[in-house]
């Protein structure tokens, strides 16, 4: 039995990191293996507060251990992380990684590296931000950046279109394979821009912007883990990214239609198979 390894936070009510991720893999046909980097009653932009904690990396590594013990390693066909609780954290997923290649050269393991945006309530701790860049994204065959983290990665300011096309291309020349930009706020201010980039060429997938009262928590976990599933269902690179594009977007069409905002990824189960917005990708 196959599946994918999903290291990241977790929250009680709502949707956020892995409590975003598993379902869209599942729905897409995974078998999905979660562990919870933090346990969180509720994603932090909620005005009255959260509750909980960041788990011991420990926890993380023993968890882990009992995986290997059910000689599972073999079968995990990729790694998807997200938020990580602490610089301790980021050692246990380079750990984490480096085993289960030894047992299957074949995975693939997709970072998205959560740096923080304490404009938007989300805040990491310090010490992460360096790790990522300097330790954990090498070794990831997929990144899946925002702007910010994408040119925390290669050191360089990103606000064009050609300068994020070239940080693409710097980053890959780090270690990955692919890069994922999922936030491209500088090249458009009329759509919502993501960025495809491999050795020979790139795509761009723009949608259009939707309005709410407050915004979604989670997206970026969702565009993650829904190009990971297709990517290992074995989509081209370009399919995964399309469809990425089209389900997300019907994922945040239902949930702006519900008058919520928090992602509602049961109720929009269908966008995971088959979206109902189709959006054209742009060669450059």
């Amino acid at each position: 039995m196959q599946g994918i390894l999903s290291i990241q936070s977790h929250v009680t009510y709502g949707h956020a990191g892995n409590s975003c991720a598993v379902f869209p893999m599942q729905r897409m046909g995974h078998e999905v293996w979660a562990i919870n980097t933090v346990q969180f009653s509720n994603h932090t932009q909620h005005p009255q507060g959260w509750t909980g904690q960041a788990h011991d990396a420990r926890q993380i590594s023993e968890i882990f251990e009992g995986l290997a013990k059910l000689k599972a390693l073999s079968q995990i066909k990729g790694i998807v992380t997200g938020y990580l609780g602490g610089p301790s954290h980021c050692d246990v997923i380079v750990d984490i990684v480096q085993e289960v290649r030894r047992h299957n050269p074949e995975c693939l393991y997709f970072c998205d590296p959560v740096m923080g945006a304490p404009d938007k309530g989300c805040i990491v701790s310090e010490g992460v931000a360096e790790l990522l860049v300097n330790k954990v994204m090498p070794i990831a065959d997929v990144i899946v950046p925002n702007q910010f983290e994408l040119s925390q990665f290669i050191g360089e300011p990103i606000e064009t279109l050609e300068q994020a096309s070239q940080a693409c291309l710097k980053a890959m020349a780090k270690g990955p394979k692919l890069v994922l930009a999922k936030h491209l706020h500088s090249v458009s201010q009329d759509a919502f821009t993501m960025m495809l980039s491999s050795e020979n060429e790139n795509y761009l997938a723009q949608r259009p912007h939707l309005a709410f009262e407050r915004q979604p928590v989670g997206v970026g976990d969702l565009i993650t883990s829904v190009f990971a599933a297709g990517y290992l269902n074995g989509l081209s690179e370009v399919e995964a990214f399309k469809h990425c594009n089209n389900a997300v977007y019907g994922v945040l069409k239902v949930t702006q239609e519900k008058g919520e905002w928090e992602l509602q990824t049961i109720a929009a189960q269908q966008e995971f198979t088959s979206p109902t917005g189709q959006f054209d990708l742009t060669h450059l």
